[in-house]
């Protein structure tokens, strides 16, 4: 890896320690522990497993930090705790839950967020034989849901029909670590226990390609791509369990692009990338550093930039989408951090004195809007992510546009609700065959 800075806008990031007034405190959280980063966030709220019967998770309006209450307002409809959860990137107001009962849940939010114990969600989806540990939403297809199960199998499902779309049953024989969707959704790659990262076609559910022995450590590896530009990044460990990561080109997988040693460390690296600035942030479990990367399609391909350094560690990490950052402070990212009973916001600024947008480092980012609808996808339809403009000016008819032609979420019914909707039918048109026969009417 070059030591040298190349000139970039973003060589300045910095990250201001959070104020107290801005986090989020007196949280029970749960003490389950897993392969999940225990905390995700959307532009409005974020979302925690806390202690209790049911699995109860709680989702909490990013604009309102403060001390949370003992009697905090859940979601809790499972029977066992919740492993983890996920935002519809399309719909600020769903999420789904995975849960140790084998089952996964999705559920509706109110609007402002939750106000009173939601216990009734919105679809069940049963198929997994073992304990839900990872989801993972795709990121262009309408209510497409990816599950990974403690039986190692990866499912797919249609959420808004309630149907299993494919599975992944055969391909890993040892524990899932880690699920991450490419730019486009076409793919998805699995890291594994067994060391080997595999690249699976997402619509047919068959393995295409796969790295044997990414990292020679025994701990858990984690990955994310590398948005448009279709690179693999693997967060992992030596044999001597010193922390690195590696680029890798899923086209030629024999070798890494690049490798990048960081420190010796026994705690999990959460990895970040964000698509629009071509930055990668990389969080620790167990530390509160948080280093931060420019990441280049050209070699050396990395170029570091400046760390985050505090003393409170972070059991886990969650990323907020671009659409919920202060762009005329020049907010450029933002991590939720949660700690053992809290949640700290971490802001990274670009430095600039003008007031006004900077459209150079706000490009258009992900919007509200899918780009193909599930059965789209499944036909065989490739685009990439609809985008928006940051840019507030603009922004606010975008954001309109989108609310005003967003469809409602309308689960399918299930064959049981069916039922009892045509056990009703024919109760009434009996009730109404009788009526009229006690009227000397034929019906």
């Amino acid at each position: 890896m070059s030591s040298f800075v190349r000139s970039s806008k973003f060589r300045h990031v910095f990250c201001d320690p959070p104020r107290v007034d801005a986090q989020f405190t007196n949280l029970r959280l749960s003490t389950v522990t897993g392969e999940q980063n225990y905390i995700k966030a959307n532009p409005k709220y974020f979302a925690v497993a806390l202690s209790g019967g049911g699995g109860p998770i709680t989702v909490i309006n990013l604009d309102k930090p403060g001390r949370m209450l003992t009697d905090q307002p859940v979601i809790s409809g499972h029977s066992a705790a919740v492993l983890d959860f996920e935002f519809n990137p399309f719909n600020d107001q769903i999420i789904a839950t995975g849960s140790e009962d084998m089952t996964v849940k999705i559920w509706g939010i109110p609007e402002g967020g939750l106000t009173a114990n939601i216990t009734t969600p919105l679809v069940d989806l049963t198929g997994h034989s073992r304990k839900v540990t990872l989801l993972r939403f795709h990121p262009t297809a309408e209510n497409v849901l990816a599950s990974v199960g403690g039986e190692n199998t990866v499912k797919l499902w249609d959420i808004q029909k309630g149907v299993e779309i494919n599975s992944l049953s055969s391909a890993h024989d040892q524990l899932i670590q880690d699920i991450v969707w490419d730019y486009t959704g076409t793919e998805y790659a699995t890291s594994c226990k067994d060391k080997n990262i595999r690249i699976i076609d997402a619509r047919s559910a068959a393995v295409s390609s796969t790295i044997e022995q990414a990292h020679e450590g025994a701990k858990s590896m984690k990955l994310t791509y590398a948005g448009t530009t279709g690179k693999l990044i693997s967060v992992g460990f030596t044999r001597q369990s010193q922390r690195q990561f590696k680029i890798w080109d899923p086209r030629n997988t024999t070798k890494e692009l690049e490798k990048v040693d960081i420190d010796q460390a026994a705690g999990v690296i959460m990895p970040f990338y964000d698509a629009d600035t071509n930055l990668l942030y990389l969080a620790g479990k167990g530390d509160g550093n948080v280093r931060y990367y420019e990441i280049s399609s050209e070699a050396p391909h990395v170029y570091p930039l400046s760390d985050f350094r505090s003393s409170v560690s972070a059991k886990g990490m969650a990323w907020v989408p671009k659409r919920g950052l202060d762009v005329m402070a020049c907010e450029s990212a933002r991590l939720m951090k949660l700690t053992t009973n809290s949640v700290e916001p971490l802001s990274f600024f670009v430095p600039r004195k003008s007031d006004s947008f900077q459209d150079d480092i706000y490009p258009d980012t992900a919007s509200y809007t899918a780009a193909h609808t599930a059965d789209e996808w499944l036909a065989g339809s490739d685009k990439p992510p609809v985008l928006m403009s940051l840019n507030p000016a603009l922004r606010g008819s975008a954001v309109a546009a989108s609310v005003s032609e967003k469809k409602v979420f309308v689960a399918a019914k299930t064959a049981a609700q069916l039922q009892i909707e045509l056990d009703q039918a024919n109760a009434r048109i009996k009730d109404l065959e009788a009526r009229l026969a006690a009227a000397g009417l034929e019906a």
